[in-house]
C-alpha cells in the first residue's frame, strides 16, 4: 500500500493509545504496554502491528492491519500474519500462556455497499466445524467526519478525506483541529502528511486533495517546505502516470509558493521548471530557492538548466 501504510503505521507507533482506544470496548481500563517486538518479528517486519495491552489488567495483544481494500488476499495475510505473532509471542515466554490476541483490518477504500463488520479464513475441511481465523473489519471510509471525531483524538481525524461525506468545509474545520490538537509543529507535519496521502486515495471521488493542500499551507506556512511530502508526493505522481491530479495539486501548491515571492503566478514554462527541478534534485533544493531568491534572481534560476546537486 506505499505510501499510506508507512505513513499509518508511522503515526500509530507514535500514538498507540489512540489507537486503541476505538478498538477497546468503552468502559474497559486498557494500559499499551508496547510493540511486539521479537527475533520472529525481525523476520516477518509486518507484525510490527501489534500491540501489547493490559485490558481489565489480563494481557491482551491487538494487531492492527491497514488495508488498502479488503481484496481477497486480506483473509490469507492475516492468517499468515496470527501464525507468526502466535510463535513470536510463544518463544519470548516459553510455558506460558499466549495472550487472547485481536486483529483489525482498518480498509481506506472498496465498494460503496457496506462492509461486513468481521471477516474469516477458514481452512477446515467442507462440511467441518470452523477451523482458522476470524478478525474485525473496520472500514474508516464508510464512516462519517463525525464518527471519526468521536474516537477522540486527531489521530482519526487523519482520515477525513475518507469518509462519506467529506466537503473542503469540513476538512478546513478538521485542519484546524489538528493545528490546536497537536502538541508540536513536527507532530502536526505528520498529521497533515498523512490527511493528504488520505485524500489522495479519495475512494469517493470527493477531488479535494488540490484544496487540502491549499488550507494546510494557509494554515501552517511554511511547514509543508519542510517536509518530504512535496518530494514524496512529485516522485509518486511519476511513477503513476495515470493519477494526474495528484500531479496537478503539487503544480499548484508550487505555484502559490511561488507566487508569493513574486506576486504573480509562474508561467507554464515556469510551472513546468519548479516541478522537473523538485524532482530532478529533490525539495530541498527548490524549497531553498523559493525561500531565498528575489524576484529576477528566481526567475533566472528557474529559466537556467539543471545541474546536478
Amino acid at each position: 500500500m506505499g505510501d499510506a501504510d508507512i505513513t499509518l503505521r508511522h503515526l500509530a507507533r507514535r500514538r498507540p493509545e489512540d489507537l486503541v482506544r476505538a478498538f477497546v470496548p468503552e468502559g474497559h481500563p486498557v494500559e499499551v504496554l508496547g510493540w511486539v517486538d521479537s527475533q520472529v518479528t525481525n523476520i516477518e517486519r509486518r507484525l510490527d502491528k501489534a500491540l501489547r495491552l493490559r485490558v481489565d489488567g489480563e494481557p491482551r495483544v491487538l494487531h492492527v492491519e491497514f488495508c488498502f481494500a479488503l481484496r481477497d488476499d486480506v483473509p490469507d495475510r492475516v492468517f499468515e500474519y496470527l501464525g507468526f505473532l502466535f510463535a513470536a509471542l510463544r518463544l519470548e515466554a516459553p510455558g506460558e500462556p499466549v495472550p487472547p490476541i485481536e486483529t483489525v483490518a482498518v480498509v481506506l477504500s472498496g465498494r460503496k455497499r457496506r462492509l461486513p463488520a468481521t471477516g474469516k479464513r477458514r481452512i477446515a475441511w467442507p462440511g467441518r466445524p470452523f477451523s482458522g481465523a476470524h478478525f474485525r473489519v473496520d472500514a474508516v471510509y464508510q464512516r462519517t467526519i463525525k464518527e471519526l471525531r468521536a474516537r477522540g483524538s486527531v489521530f482519526w481525524l487523519v482520515f477525513a478525506p475518507l469518509a462519506r461525506d467529506a466537503t473542503a468545509a469540513a476538512l478546513r474545520e478538521v485542519v484546524a483541529e489538528i493545528h490546536a490538537g497537536a502538541a508540536t509543529s513536527e507532530e502536526r507535519a505528520e498529521l497533515y502528511t498523512a490527511l493528504m496521502v488520505m485524500a489522495a486515495i479519495d475512494p469517493w471521488r470527493h477531488n479535494l486533495l488540490k484544496e487540502l493542500i491549499v488550507m494546510v499551507e494557509d494554515k501552517e506556512e511554511g511547514l509543508l517546505r519542510r517536509t518530504p511530502i512535496i518530494g514524496e508526493m512529485i516522485i509518486e505522481a511519476e511513477q503513476r502516470g495515470e493519477d494526474r491530479g495528484k500531479q496537478k495539486a503539487i503544480v499548484e501548491l508550487l505555484g502559490r509558493l511561488f507566487a508569493r515571492r513574486l506576486g504573480r503566478r509562474p508561467t507554464p514554462d515556469e510551472e513546468r521548471s519548479l516541478v522537473e527541478r523538485a524532482r530532478a534534485l529533490g525539495p530541498g533544493e527548490v524549497e531553498d530557492a523559493l525561500l531565498d531568491l528575489e524576484g529576477e534572481a528566481l526567475v533566472r534560476w528557474l529559466a537556467e538548466p539543471i545541474r546536478p546537486s
